[in-house]
């Protein structure tokens, strides 16, 4: 039967073994994902193609589409989806220009001044997933607060379509982005290219954008072999619904739908407080989810996830944030009383009218987000994950005469005499000029 499985009464050690999703626990993904990157990193291009053969099958004679091409491409698309992209690109814009801020010069006393202000990280990679369903939505939310930090250099890669091109909506969001070309590279090989760099495909500082497993595993990879930063192990989609007598099943069972559609790998869970809620769920899941044209995409997710039942809405908030979802619905008018005990979790949805497929393509926020329970320590994309902060200081004479015999003495106390040295000619400086 089409349905979650039913859970109540966890124990400690249930509820931890739920939370741990998506483990490679005989360690074959991390094998195959190991051997890619090698081979990418020995044979640069030539890998690339190879894998485009067996993974996409394709053979490419160009690694690439350039600004023509996805000028020709871009123009395919209907106009009321172009009109569509450039909603969602504005509000998407427009949320993240309110990231950009100056941050204020403090005197911590007098004559010593710090601050900090923001640079761009020159090369940046963005992977757009390309598998079962192609994500122009993601390029937006990759590319916009990257044009807005200022990043140099933007390397995007994408797996090929059949066509051995990628897809006109892919293309359109190049041209708001005024991206010029596009690698033509999905999983983990796409990753490991821009890793290491090949012979068409520079190499970057910095790598976003979610996959598949594969994927995540090669990012985490990079990130502890290389010089090679990641935004985040953004893996297989989540979502955790918290209900209760007041939610509407139909919505409910919208949402776990739309989220169990992106893959087989995703997982959707509902928490709620009520039996007949749980009930008119899974009744409308038996409704909605034949209908859907990657139904048996989301049948097989549902096999992954599970409904819980507890006792009231602060128990369902201690499972959430020890779950730590990729996306959190609040699906209850008594949202307010819970937001303040959100510990854990990626990008949060309130109330009955806030679908989780909005804060996918056009509210505003950014739907790169941790996965996995990564939202423990982890932050979604902004205009911050494209920056560095750099702190400044300035120190005046009459500063170093504040300042310098607190760091003398603390120096001193760590046997680090050159250090305190520094301080003390400075010092000796000021005295012969006053």
């Amino acid at each position: 039967m089409l349905k979650l499985y039913e859970l109540s009464n966890l124990s400690k050690s249930d509820i931890h073994a739920l939370c741990a999703r998506n483990s490679d626990d005989n360690k074959s993904i991390q094998t195959t994902v190991n051997a890619i990157i090698s081979e990418v990193s020995d044979r640069g291009d030539e890998a690339l193609k190879a894998y485009s053969r067996q993974f996409d099958n394709i053979d490419l004679d160009r690694l690439y589409i350039g600004k023509e091409e996805l000028e020709r491409l871009a123009d395919s698309v209907p106009d009321h989806q172009r009109e569509a992209l450039d909603v969602a690109y504005k509000n998407i814009r427009n949320f993240h220009l309110g990231q950009v801020c100056t941050e204020d010069v403090i005197e911590t006393m007098p004559g010593v001044s710090c601050w900090r202000d923001s640079r761009p990280i020159e090369k940046v990679g963005l992977y757009i997933p390309g598998g079962t369903a192609v994500l122009p939505s993601t390029f937006l939310m990759l590319g916009i607060p990257a044009r807005i930090a200022g990043c140099e250099d933007i390397i995007v890669c994408s797996p090929p379509q059949k066509s051995g091109l990628v897809n006109p909506y892919i293309a359109y969001c190049a041209r708001l982005l005024e991206i010029d070309r596009i690698y033509l590279v999905g999983g983990a090989q796409a990753i490991a290219a821009m890793a290491f760099g090949t012979e068409t495909i520079t190499k970057v500082d910095k790598i976003f954008g979610p996959g598949n497993q594969y994927v995540t595993t090669a990012k985490t990879i990079i990130q502890g072999t290389t010089k090679t930063a990641i935004d985040m192990p953004a893996g297989p989609s989540e979502v955790l619904i918290i209900a209760d007598d007041s939610s509407n099943p139909i919505f409910v069972a919208a949402d776990l739908s739309a989220q169990a559609e992106h893959g087989v790998d995703s997982q959707v869970v509902l928490v709620s407080t009520s039996t007949k809620l749980i009930d008119g769920v899974n009744s409308e899941l038996q409704r909605q989810i034949p209908a859907l044209p990657r139904a048996d995409i989301a049948r097989h997710a549902l096999g992954n996830s599970y409904c819980v039942l507890v006792n009231d809405l602060n128990e369902a908030m201690e499972f959430s944030n020890k779950y730590a979802p990729e996306h959190l619905i609040l699906a209850t008018p008594a949202w307010g009383e819970l937001t303040d005990k959100i510990k854990n979790a990626g990008s949060v949805f309130l109330g009955n009218y806030t679908p989780e497929s909005a804060g996918d393509y056009a509210s505003g926020t950014n739907h790169t987000l941790p996965t996995g329970s990564y939202a423990r320590s982890y932050s979604g994309v902004s205009v911050d994950s494209f920056v560095k902060k750099i702190t400044f200081q300035y120190i005046s004479a009459k500063g170093i005469q504040n300042l310098g015999p607190t760091v003398e003495i603390l120096a001193e106390l760590e046997g680090l005499e050159a250090h305190k040295n520094a301080v003390s000619v400075r010092l000796l400086d000021t005295l012969s000029r006053s």
